[in-house]
C-alpha cells in the first residue's frame, strides 16, 4: 500500500525518523560502531514496553544498514520496506582526544521513500522529531506526512534538535513552530528551548506552544524531572527519581517513548480520541509523567541508549537497585 492504513489489525505506532551508525574513535585508534538516531530510539523503546512499532526511516543497502536493521529488530521493531532508499547509511564520527573530548563528522543524508509497506491498518500514533523533521530534502515530507494523518492518527512531536546541524535557530524555529501547532503533543527538553528561544522561560514556552494546538506539551529538565501543561489548563512538575549515572545517551527518548505508552495506556491514543486528549486531567498526566521519569532514570543508569523493558519498569528491585546514595544523579 500507499503511505496510508485501512482496515483492522493490532493497534500500532509509526515512528518517522533516521537511524544511523554513531562511529566512536578512541586514542589508543580502536573503534565502536553503535546503532542510533533519536526516532530510532523511540521506536526502540516502544518495543520494549510492549507496543507494535514501525519504523519508517532512510537506511542504506551497507553494512552499517544492516547493523541499524539487527539492532531495531532484536527488540522487536518493525523496519518498514519502502521503494527507495540511499546508497549508503548515515554516520556520526566521534573522534575522542585524550580527555575524552569528542569532535564530530557528519556523513547525513535524509529523505523519504514515496511508497512503503505498512500493513493492515492506519496507526494509532505516529510520532517524529530531530534530524529527520529539519534535515533536507525529507524534514518538509515529514511534516507533509504527519498533517495528513492527523485524521486518523495521534501526532507526537520531539524537536530533540542538533545545533550542529541544523544551522542558526531563527531560520529551525519556523519548522519547529510548524510540527508544534500539528501535534497533539509534544515533548522538547529545556536545552533545546534555550538554544531555540534564548532567554525565554521553558514554562512560558510551553504554555505558548499549548495555546497553538497541542493537547499537551512537556518540558524535561535532566535530573530535575519534568514540566507539564495541557490545553485543559492543568500546570504540573514531576520530580526525577536520583539514580547513579553511566550516561545520559538516549534518556529524552526513552522519556519519550514512556510518554506514548502512558498515553496508549490511558485509551487517549488516536484521532477519535483527541477531545479526551484535549480534556486530560492532572492526575493522569502526573501519573503519566512519574512513569516516564522513572523509564529515563532506568536508561541513565546504564551505558547508552538502552531503554527498560515494560517487566524491568514494573518489577520495583530494577529502580532500587540504581537509586542514588549519589547525590546529583538523575536523568537528562
Amino acid at each position: 500500500m500507499t503511505g496510508g492504513g485501512g482496515g483492522a489489525g493490532p493497534a500500532r505506532a509509526l515512528v518517522v525518523g533516521e537511524a544511523l551508525v554513531d562511529v566512536v574513535e578512541r586514542p589508543d585508534g580502536s573503534r565502536e560502531e553503535i546503532a542510533g538516531g533519536s526516532p530510532a530510539n523511540v521506536a526502540v523503546g516502544l518495543a520494549r514496553l510492549g507496543r507494535g512499532a514501525d519504523l519508517l526511516t532512510w537506511l542504506g543497502p551497507d553494512a552499517h544498514g544492516d547493523l541499524v536493521r539487527t539492532h531495531l529488530e532484536a527488540s522487536g521493531v518493525r523496519v518498514l520496506t519502502g521503494d527507495r532508499a540511499p546508497a549508503r547509511t548515515s554516520v556520526a564520527t566521534a573522534r575522542l582526544d585524550p580527555q575524552g573530548v569528542a569532535t564530530y563528522d557528519f556523513d547525513l543524508e535524509w529523505d523519504l521513500p514515496a511508497s512503503w509497506d505498512e500493513g493492515a491498518g492506519a496507526p494509532l500514533v505516529v510520532h517524529t522529531g530531530s534530524i529527520a523533521a529539519v534535515l533536507q530534502p525529507g524534514g518538509p515530507r515529514v511534516a507533509d506526512l504527519l498533517e495528513r494523518r492527523r485524521t486518523t492518527s495521534t501526532l507526537t512531536y520531539d524537536p530533540n534538535l542538533r545545533p550542529a546541524l541544523m544551522g542558526r535557530p531563527e531560520d529551525v524555529r519556523p519548522l519547529v513552530e510548524r510540527l508544534v501547532r500539528t501535534a497533539d503533543v509534544v515533548k522538547v527538553s529545556d536545552e533545546d528551548l534555550a538554544w531555540l528561544l534564548p532567554g525565554v522561560a521553558p514554562a512560558e514556552v510551553a504554555e505558548d506552544w499549548a495555546r497553538s494546538g497541542p493537547a499537551l506539551v512537556v518540558v524535561t529538565h535532566g535530573g530535575e524531572g519534568a514540566f507539564a501543561c495541557t490545553d485543559a489548563g492543568a500546570r504540573l512538575h514531576v520530580p526525577a527519581p536520583r539514580v547513579r549515572v553511566a550516561d545520559t545517551v538516549g534518556a529524552g527518548d526513552s522519556f519519550m517513548a514512556g510518554l506514548v505508552d502512558g498515553l496508549w495506556s490511558a485509551g487517549l491514543l488516536g484521532a477519535d480520541r483527541r477531545d479526551a486528549l484535549h480534556e486530560i486531567d492532572a492526575a493522569t498526566a502526573e501519573h503519566v509523567l512519574a512513569r516516564c521519569v522513572r523509564i529515563a532514570a532506568l536508561t541513565v543508569s546504564r551505558h547508552g541508549a538502552n531503554p527498560p523493558t515494560a517487566a524491568e519498569l514494573d518489577d520495583p528491585s530494577v529502580l532500587a537497585a540504581v537509586l542514588a546514595d549519589a547525590p546529583d544523579g538523575g536523568p537528562a
